[in-house]
């Protein structure tokens, strides 16, 4: 079944008219946040008429004010690896205040489940794990035979036992115009072509090994360069920004609204598989991506990219999926050579009139 098939089929449910409001709560991850848009999408078709909200942690609050479909993000930090009993109870609290009707619960945990459960919210859809029978009431079963987090979570949004479409709706973050230009004008960015590139990832094993390389290459015809990242970037981002000279800027920070304006402002945007990919991608942004360990099936982003550069060789052990290399060689982001990304930033910037030779 394709998605528009999916979608007629919603469009004659008996409770289409539901009108009380949906929280999402998401994985917290920036990347798996965006994606977690495509559900709002889902939710937004089967119910055109009921709010959805989504739960958010301070860092990832910023992409809910792009994202079209979404009344409000609930900000609320829980510490990780704690219950938070009363933290829970207070948030508890303001969800019961909204008068949810339903709650879908994308992690599989217990703790992402008990402020829903203490709300009272009627209806709290999640897959069955970590003991959760009672606190969910709509329980999914068969989540590990979906390979693909996409269809996991959006499956949630569904009715149950409904046959998953092939494709989904692509997540989406609107970043107005003037909004990137008033951005590129405060930061002396005007009229130069600019490739914005994104080092950073969760682990180690997911970062690709030659970003200074790359950042000389493209300076060295007259290209800015800028590092995107979070302040666990800003090392590399300087190390990148002293090889390659004066077109190259340090934008790393703690300010992910920031980053969002650059990755909608840049002219190509090169990032390793992470949680800047997926927001570039959203975006509409010329995006390759480069993928070591991980599957670029499983974990591309939904939108269309440029490019997805994989290694050349043979590497048994790739995709591993794990932040270490267990190895010790990680060749699966050693053997990407500079000339392959290269080659496809040409492509890219040439196809729309941007590229000098590279």
């Amino acid at each position: 079944m394709n998605y528009d098939s999916l979608k007629s089929i919603l469009a004659t449910a008996p409770d289409r008219s539901e009108t009380s409001p949906v929280l999402l709560i998401p994985y917290m991850w920036i990347g798996d946040f965006v994606r977690c848009h495509t559900v709002v999408r889902v939710l937004k078709d089967r119910w055109p008429n009921r709010p959805v909200d989504v739960l958010t942690t301070t860092l990832c609050a910023p992409l809910v004010d792009y994202m079209p479909g979404v009344r409000q993000g609930i900000v609320w930090d829980l510490p990780r690896g704690k219950l938070a009993l009363d933290q829970q109870r207070a948030l508890a609290a303001r969800l019961r205040a909204e008068g949810y009707g339903r709650s879908l619960v994308m992690p599989r945990t217990f703790k992402s489940t008990i402020a829903p459960f203490l709300a009272g919210i009627p209806q709290r859809t999640g897959f069955i794990g970590e003991v959760r029978f009672g606190l969910l009431n709509d329980w999914r079963r068969g989540e590990k035979a979906l390979p693909r987090m996409i269809d996991r979570c959006a499956a949630l949004a569904l009715p149950a036992n409904i046959e998953l479409p092939m494709d989904w709706p692509e997540p989406q973050l609107v970043v107005p115009k003037d909004a990137i230009a008033a951005w590129r004008r405060a930061n002396g960015f005007e009229g130069r072509t600019a490739v914005a590139l994104a080092p950073g990832a969760v682990g180690p094993s997911k970062r690709w090994s030659y970003y200074v390389e790359a950042a000389m290459a493209l300076t060295d015809r007259g290209l800015d360069v800028w590092v995107i990242g979070g302040p666990g970037e800003t090392e590399k981002a300087q190390e990148i920004v002293a090889a390659a000279g004066p077109n190259a800027r340090d934008l790393t920070g703690t300010d992910l609204r920031n980053g969002i304006m650059g990755l909608g402002a840049a002219d190509l945007v090169i990032s390793n598989d992470s949680g800047l990919l997926h927001v570039a991608a959203a975006i509409g942004s010329r995006t390759i991506g480069i993928f070591g360990p991980t599957s670029a099936w499983h974990y591309a982003p939904l939108n269309p990219i440029e490019a997805v550069i994989e290694t050349k060789t043979d590497v048994p052990c790739r995709p591993c999926h794990k932040p270490v290399c267990r190895m010790q060689h990680h060749k699966c982001m050693r053997d990407i050579p500079v000339d392959d990304v290269m080659a496809a930033a040409q492509k890219a910037l040439g196809a729309a009139g941007l590229a000098p030779a590279l």
